[in-house]
């Protein structure tokens, strides 16, 4: 048993730092795509898809990745999926042209099949009672995405635009060599216990659950590979910040965000995904709610004079906002997986792959909402007014989702007690999550 507990510390340090290097690869687009910003004189929409090229692909390919590392072996299957990468990033200095740069975008997203993959690699090596915590320990990894808003300028500064590419193929190159050689392969009981059925891996699609995790998971890593994408230029055109400020406070976003996955999923061990869940909804909601305010003037007409009144969230107030609603998206990233694992611990490769991918569409999705909100409305906080509607509307959905099963199951046991019982004295059961 010992011995076991120490290859599952290999394999989670391991797994770990091979998804952290993925990551920060993934959100590549979020820290050079300023850049192309102002060469290419894009306007917001057409940067808002720009960024979210490599979100769509990474998307469409988790659930198919889930599958696979259902029948396949996922050590392996991360090793070459990070591979894959390398002649992309090399490549990425000769590529200048918008349609290019979208092409290329698409195959960086590659790299966002790492999550799903490593899931699946993970769930074999740990006990129930510890997935929530494994699972955030190795969500953490999201802080790929300071490494990305931190290195790639730096290398930009230091060895020139043309660089970064090829820095970051070679650190990926060397995490994936390191990963190759030291993390361990399933043991025979872990592949004994694997279910070669693909109908027993797609009878998932037919919950209802699934898709409520799906929506679950939207907004709490959906919003946060939005916002990694879209604060920069929000910081830069709100607030009129210079690029060296945006990134900061950006990073600073992203790695308190990441950090806190770990506590988000022992949280969830200890008190239970679904209060989690609520209390992540609802700290969000309330800032969004502040943070779609515009600046506004207003002039009040008084007795004997008019009282001017300015209306505006600052830069201070907007970043303690955002850090507090990033905190707020770590904890629940961690708590849906906990429940995923809870109902699906032997379909941890297909439910986890289509709740990832429901996930990552938002990071595709939101950025191109964001910039078509700015560009029609034209107020900078539009973007968080969408947010604030989409998470109106999914805890409303979910409401009224969970109400409906909590009706089922109290007919369910008045059905089977012949309705002898009045429904004031059905006893109140605990909701299924």
């Amino acid at each position: 048993m010992h011995y076991t507990q120490q290859l599952a510390g290999r394999a989670l340090i391991a797994a770990t730092a091979l998804f952290t290097a993925n990551f920060s690869v993934w959100i590549l687009y979020a820290v050079i795509g300023l850049d192309f910003a102002t060469h290419l004189a894009l306007s917001a929409t057409e940067f808002g898809v720009l960024l979210a090229a490599p979100m769509l692909s990474g998307a469409l390919l988790r659930y198919p990745a889930g599958l696979l590392s259902e029948r396949c072996s996922a050590r392996r299957l991360l090793v070459w999926q990070s591979l894959l990468l390398v002649p992309a990033l090399l490549l990425l200095p000769r590529v200048h042209g918008y349609v290019a740069l979208l092409w290329l975008g698409l195959w960086l997203g590659i790299a966002g099949v790492s999550f799903v993959l490593g899931v699946r690699y993970l769930s074999s090596w740990f006990e129930s009672r510890n997935q929530g915590f494994a699972l955030g320990v190795f969500g953490a990894g999201n802080v790929g995405a300071a490494i990305a808003l931190a290195c790639a300028p730096a290398v930009a500064n230091w060895l020139g635009d043309a660089m970064v590419g090829p820095v970051f193929a070679t650190g990926l190159l060397l995490v994936t060599l390191l990963f190759a050689l030291w993390a361990p392969e399933e043991t025979p009981y872990m592949r004994s216990r694997r279910q070669p059925s693909l109908s027993f891996h797609l009878e998932p699609l037919t919950d209802l659950r699934v898709l409520r995790f799906g929506l679950y998971y939207f907004f709490v890593f959906g919003s946060f590979l939005a916002l990694l994408l879209w604060l920069p230029r929000y910081y830069v055109s709100a607030y009129g910040a210079d690029t060296k400020t945006a990134f900061l406070l950006t990073l600073l976003f992203a790695t308190l965000s990441s950090s806190v996955r770990a506590v988000g999923g022992w949280f969830a061990d200890r008190f239970g995904a679904r209060a989690v869940n609520w209390s992540v909804f609802w700290t969000c909601l309330v800032c969004l709610f502040f943070l779609s305010y515009p600046p506004t003037s207003m002039t009040i007409h008084g007795v004997e004079r008019d009282v001017q009144l300015n209306i505006e969230v600052g830069i201070e107030l907007f970043t303690l906002l955002i850090l507090v609603i990033g905190i707020a998206q770590g904890f629940g990233r961690a708590s849906v997986y906990r429940i995923v694992f809870d109902k699906y611990p032997r379909q941890m490769g297909s439910v986890s792959g289509l709740v990832s991918s429901i996930g990552a569409l938002g990071g595709f999705s939101l950025p191109v909402l964001f910039g078509m909100a700015q560009d029609i409305v034209g107020i900078h906080s539009a973007a968080f007014m969408v947010l604030y509607g989409i998470l109106a509307c999914c805890m409303l959905v979910m409401y009224l989702a969970l109400k409906r099963e909590r009706t089922r199951e109290r007919l369910m046991f008045a059905r089977a007690h012949n309705f002898l019982h009045d429904a004031d004295t059905l006893p109140d059961l605990p909701l299924r999550e």
